[in-house]
């Protein structure tokens, strides 16, 4: 069957040994918080910030040594290279806890015990949500100089432990600034806030790091719940500030207008800057965080980062969480799924393509365009996760864990 899939994609001027190759050598930086419905460890605050959780599905992990476990099930049916994506709630105190603006990398030296153990990195972010120092839903903005002195601390300890975790994993790390600041009404003062956030980013990366071992990423979001009207981090804001201080821009394709997309996005930013942040997520009329799936946008992304030759300058990482379902299956689903997009990418005759474009041949640009959708992508993704080493069928894999694990918590 892969023969047959080989010499179909051949005759559309396709190599699918090169696109199975190029895929095992792409890193997608997986997200701890969809194991435990984004709680963390540190403080036991619900979730707030504007984000929400639902669904109630047995079997959350609720303690490190679960989440480590459900983790491990997860990587062991998901082909390819990966990273690990810790949020700073999960950090792990074996005395006494210590407030976020004083956490440091002893906190987290069991999760670089675990990454060093399985050969990956650690992507992190600070965590400016579900804590009792988030003031009238604002931290880095707020105008309680008390509230946004506990937050630099906090935004310079994250920045410290990254670069403890590159210097101890030999792979640089992404560290991800989001805040969930904003209002749910209409504001008398908009510029107020986005000063202030702008005056704590500065003083966060006035500290030094080496920058061959730790990425800054910023993200923006155009609203949350509860913060309908005005969101302090909009895009404007965080692109601009992005350029201003030469890190990096991070695009999460639920944190747009529901008529925007991300992948139209891509080839702008690229044009700009030296590297660009994904988080891949999958908006419901919202940015719900539904798990990702292999749908049309997860595909033009993918395409865009491809046909770009941009596989070296995008640090791809997923953002999604579902209690509605088995947790397990959502990590394997979700990644998979993107694995599956750069696959289809991959599987692209691209400069062919381009050229139809340049020369203003359209119409055999469609035909090309609508042969790959039928064409037997299913096959080569078998083939690349038979070299892989990991089964096609990963639900049986998933009931067993949870009638051996997860149903016993």
């Amino acid at each position: 069957m892969y023969n047959y899939a080989k010499q179909t994609y051949a005759k559309l001027g396709v190599d699918t040994e090169k696109a199975i190759e190029a895929l095992k050598n792409v890193t997608v930086s997986v997200h701890c918080w969809q194991g435990d419905d984004v709680i963390g460890f540190d403080c036991g605050e619900s979730l707030s910030g504007g984000i929400q959780t639902t669904g109630n599905y047995p079997g959350r992990a609720t303690t490190p040594a679960e989440l480590m476990a459900d983790l491990d099930k997860a990587f062991s049916l998901i082909p390819g290279k990966k990273k690990l994506n810790l949020h700073s709630s999960y950090a792990i105190f074996d005395g006494e806890p210590v407030g976020r603006d004083k956490i440091e990398p002893c906190h987290f030296a069991k999760w670089v015990e675990f990454a060093k153990q399985r050969n990956m990195g650690i992507d992190f972010n600070p965590t400016f949500f579900s804590h009792p120092m988030v003031k009238d839903g604002l931290t880095l903005s707020s105008p309680d100089d008390e509230v946004r002195r506990y937050w630099i601390d906090h935004g310079k300890a994250c920045v410290r432990i990254s670069e403890y975790f590159a210097t101890e994993t030999g792979e640089p790390c992404v560290i991800n600034f989001w805040i969930p600041d904003g209002y749910k009404d209409i504001p008398a003062d908009r510029l107020g806030p986005r000063k202030r956030f702008k005056e704590a980013l500065d003083e966060i990366l006035s500290i030094p790091y080496d920058k061959t071992k730790v990425y800054v990423t910023l993200e923006s979001k155009v609203f949350g719940i509860g913060l309908e009207s005005y969101t302090v981090g909009s895009a404007e804001f965080c692109l601009s500030y992005s350029d201003y201080k030469g890190i990096t821009p991070l695009m999460d394709n639920g944190h747009y207008h529901p008529t925007e997309v991300v992948s139209d996005k891509i080839s702008s930013l690229l044009l700009f800057n030296e590297r660009i942040a994904l988080h891949v997520t999958r908006a419901v009329r919202w940015d719900s965080d539904h798990v990702v799936i292999l749908d049309d946008e997860t595909k033009e992304i993918m395409k865009e980062i491809v046909r770009n030759d941009a596989l070296d300058r995008v640090f791809i990482a997923t953002d999604y969480f579902d209690a509605s379902i088995n947790r397990v299956s959502a990590y394997v689903t979700g990644v998979r799924s993107v694995q599956k997009a750069l696959l289809y990418a991959l599987l692209s005759p691209n400069e062919r393509m381009k050229a139809l474009q340049d020369s203003g041949d359209m119409t055999e640009l469609m035909v090309v365009s609508e042969e790959l959708k039928t064409a037997p992508f299913g096959i080569v993704w078998e083939e690349y996760l038979r070299r892989e080493n990991v089964e096609a069928d990963y639900l049986s894999a998933v009931k067993k864990y949870e009638d051996e694990v997860l149903s016993k918590r």
